[in-house]
């Protein structure tokens, strides 16, 4: 069986994403210096990305799955999610960062799949 390779750059933009999201929201939780603007752009970038190459078969799950991811994060981020989970500190600040960072790669990718649903709505 051949794989199609018409989303390898989008798959690999998403994998390098969530890595990249992760390592940033532990570097800022657990560092004292503020992480660089410059990688949260790379991390925005990496979003318009997977957001282009999302399949037209894939947007609705797309688009529920990062929505979810988006309202969850935004919700941890504020600190409603965490604090009724009576974390420690420690883990609240970790989980509050590496969140942080998930928006920055979801919100574009998600704006940019809506966009083109919109588009392609309004062709038809």
């Amino acid at each position: 069986m051949i794989r199609a390779r018409e989303n390898t750059l989008g798959a690999w933009a998403f994998l390098i994403g969530i890595i990249l999201a992760v390592l940033i929201g532990i570097a800022s939780a657990f560092s004292s210096f503020v992480t660089d603007p410059f990688l949260y752009g790379i991390l925005a970038v990496l979003g318009l990305i997977v957001g282009y190459f999302v399949s037209e078969k894939d947007v609705r799950t797309f688009l529920i799955a990062t929505v979810s991811v988006v309202l969850v994060s935004f919700a941890g981020v504020q600190g409603q999610i965490l604090n009724a989970a009576m974390l420690g500190v420690g883990f609240n600040k970790l989980f509050g960062a590496i969140l942080g960072s998930l928006l920055i790669l979801f919100i574009p990718a998600t704006v940019v799949v809506a966009l083109k649903t919109v588009f392609a709505i309004s062709k038809s």
